[in-house]
């Protein structure tokens, strides 16, 4: 069945804007894409500052594929990784969308909530990911499109009925992708239920700061005094641990390639970083510094600001090339690294980490800003 979505699409002219001082304007602009296997058709939103920054979101799934930004050189490129189309995106699930109602796992094939047992689809280990089959990356969402005072945005929504992938409750969920006028992409989370119900949401986008190769010879730094360790099967464990003395201390920028190689078992279980972060501050309510990583070739820099309390780095450890961008090129291991902010793994299932328990008449608000430069 068609995923059931709310909110109005904003009438009007494929594109709106408005013209800044320097001649350039903050533009929103939408066209089709394609259409999914199940016959829905999908839209990609095209979103412009009044610097030239631009950002690409598709209504299926709430996909990043395309984040523009200058080096140092005044050479714009894509720092996110692409796939071919839409085909490649339904095969692929996951990469570089949105992800609920759940994000990241939930052990032990679901969880209780007020006494009351939620059974979830799950693997064979009995894990389910990142919402399971009938996740919100793999959903057609509303798309409405906006722009103000040198800010472009779209708003995607969609409703997520109750018993959907187990999860109980009818829940309205807003995202909203704003690219500023400081170069910044932000994305805020609102959802609502009609029932006591779990929710993580996250995004899945993946970064190259170079805008192709791969990312170890670039730099990572993580504002964490602590992380949630995992077993041999990457599931947390149910505790917070410091990163002092570990592999997992990555409190001062470091080449990622040197992160990845640590031999650290918390880093082996994965081949990789696949890891979650306890971020300093985090999860109050108000945006605070997760992550900066930077590009010395290019001189391209993003930082992180989040309000959830934790940000899981995954260094794409599992790719091998059978994945391509849309001009051909293999995405191979390390090709790109996902900065996915939210609550911890597993929540439901370990009362001492914060809760993501939302109930009726509460609001989940959630917000993650990443903003570009270039280094002086």
């Amino acid at each position: 069945m068609p995923p059931k979505a709310f909110a109005v699409v904003l009438a009007g002219a494929l594109a709106v804007g408005l013209t800044a001082s320097n001649g350039l304007a903050a533009e929103v602009s939408r066209a089709p894409y394609g259409v999914t296997a199940a016959g829905l058709a999908v839209e990609i939103f095209t979103l412009r500052n009044d610097h030239g920054m631009s950002v690409k979101v598709l209504s299926y799934g709430g996909i990043i594929t395309q984040i523009n930004t200058p080096d140092r050189q005044g050479v714009v490129k894509n720092v996110v990784l692409e796939l071919a189309d839409l085909k490649a995106y339904e095969a692929k699930p996951f990469f570089s969308s949105l992800l609920g109602r759940y994000a990241n796992r939930i052990s032990g094939g679901g969880f209780t909530l007020d006494g009351v047992r939620h059974d979830l689809p799950s693997g064979p280990d009995g894990v389910s990911s990142h919402g399971g089959p009938t996740s919100m990356a793999k959903q057609v969402w509303t798309g409405a499109p906006f722009q103000h005072h040198g800010h472009a945005g779209v708003t995607l929504t969609y409703v997520a009925t109750d018993g959907e992938g187990g999860y109980p409750g009818t829940l309205k969920v807003a995202v909203t992708y704003t690219v500023t006028s400081k170069n910044a992409l932000r994305i805020e989370y609102r959802a609502t239920t009609d029932k006591p119900t779990v929710l993580n949401l996250s995004h899945h986008v993946y970064f190259n700061l170079a805008g192709g190769g791969t990312i170890y010879d670039q730099t990572i730094q993580v504002f964490a005094k602590a992380f949630t360790p995992i077993d041999a099967r990457k599931l947390a464990v149910g505790t917070v641990a410091p990163v002092a003395g570990t592999g997992m201390d990555l409190r001062q920028p470091g080449k990622l390639g040197a992160r990845v190689a640590s031999d650290d078992p918390q880093i082996k279980f994965a081949n990789g970083l696949d890891n979650n972060f306890v971020i300093d501050g985090g999860g109050r309510g108000r945006l605070v510094p997760a992550v900066r990583m930077t590009d010395p070739a290019s001189g391209r820099t993003l930082n992180l600001r989040t309000t959830q309390p934790g940000v899981q780095l995954f260094s794409a450890n599992s790719f091998n090339g059978s994945l391509e961008t849309p001009d051909g090129r293999p995405l191979g291991k390390g090709a790109g690294l996902a900065l996915e902010t939210q609550h911890f793994a597993d929540s439901p299932n370990h009362a001492n980490f914060p809760t993501t328990v939302l109930r009726p008449g509460g609001v989940f608000k959630e917000s993650a800003e990443f903003r570009f430069g270039l280094m002086k």
